[in-house]
């Protein structure tokens, strides 16, 4: 099984996301899983321009000559995407969102339903697979998931995946003050894992 995460927190490996997200791609892994972690401030990815290029003049292939490049060949072939975010401002991070819209070449530019809905097929040559949401947030209150939840599972039926499921910490930036003070936490990390 291939797995590609891509991690958003502008704290990269060392941020709160990253203490839920390293045990679930550990887990992963010892599951004989193929994982590849990617963190989007180490990937130069400029933002879609929204012309459709990637549609219409290459289809399946952005103008845009930057990262995306490599990461977008792997998204294809992985049967499980992994999107690890903070909660910024009730959503996922900017730079999260902008690796999202550059999927786009992915799907192809006509319509189908989908469960009643009106969405775009996967473009030929993009497996079928999974999404897996892994987010932090700094409050306590579980809904306060509950846009990117609704957000994450809209882009699941956007690219024809299932939405496998979500790793939720809240109060994640308690964690590092439990670590500090000794106090087991353990089980979240074997959860995640």
């Amino acid at each position: 099984m291939k797995v590609i995460a891509i991690n958003s927190s502008p704290k990269m490996g060392e941020g709160n996301t990253a203490l839920v997200l390293n045990p679930f791609v550990e887990g992963m892994r010892e599951a004989g899983a193929e994982v590849e972690l990617f963190y989007t401030k180490k990937l130069k990815i400029n933002p879609c321009h929204g012309d459709y290029n990637c549609w219409f003049k290459t289809p399946g292939k952005c103008f845009q000559k930057d990262d995306m490049e490599m990461v977008i060949s792997r998204m294809a072939d992985a049967d499980v995407w992994v999107f690890a975010t903070p909660i910024f401002v009730d959503g996922m991070s900017g730079p999260m969102k902008n690796f999202l819209d550059r999927l786009i070449p992915l799907i192809l530019p006509f319509y189908r339903l989908n469960d009643g809905h009106c969405r775009h097929p996967r473009g030929e040559g993009t497996k079928s697979g999974k999404i897996v949401l892994v987010s932090n947030c700094g409050f306590w209150e579980i809904d306060n998931f509950d846009p990117l939840l609704a957000h994450m599972k809209a882009i699941a039926k956007n690219f024809d995946r299932e939405f496998a499921g979500a790793l939720l910490r809240p109060h994640g930036t308690a964690i590092r003050r439990l670590i500090k003070g000794n106090i087991p936490i353990d089980d979240i990390f074997d959860a995640a894992k």
